[in-house]
């Protein structure tokens, strides 16, 4: 079974998805994550690219210092963010935030799966704690 969880780097979809990190010294990456849940418009948001646009968050706001949980699954990201101190412009923390809110909506797989059977608050909580960590609020 895979790791499935309230926290951003909970689930195997967004640890594949920070091992690509290797591969850039930029944030081409980031800004991929973010821009694949942002071009389905009004379309439904699939939850793979939902987890890694999230992890793509957590790359901004870490690289803003406002670090979340580290952990043993946020390890390759927090080592690259270290490694590579870049100032995420202003435009790709507004598209971020953006994206954060469009997970939130409907039309969002991954807030359906968290959301089956009512609300669930920590999930809710933990995506809320992100976006003013990618604000810098």
């Amino acid at each position: 079974m895979g790791a499935w969880g309230p926290e951003s780097f909970d689930n195997d979809t967004v640890n594949d998805w920070a091992y690509d990190l290797e591969d850039v010294a930029d944030l081409s990456l980031v800004s991929a994550a973010i821009s694949s849940v942002l071009a389905v418009g009004a379309d439904y948001v699939d939850s793979d690219q939902a987890c890694e646009a999230i992890g793509a968050c957590e790359v901004i706001a870490r690289l803003k210092g406002n670090f979340g949980l580290r952990d043993a699954y946020s390890e390759k990201v927090d080592e690259w963010v270290e490694a590579h101190p870049i100032a995420p412009p202003e435009a790709l923390v507004q598209r971020a935030l953006q994206a954060i809110d469009r997970i939130l909506s409907p039309k969002s797989e991954l807030m359906e799966l968290w959301d089956e059977g009512g609300v669930n608050d920590e999930w809710h909580a933990k995506m809320a704690d992100l976006r003013a960590r990618v604000a810098g609020t």
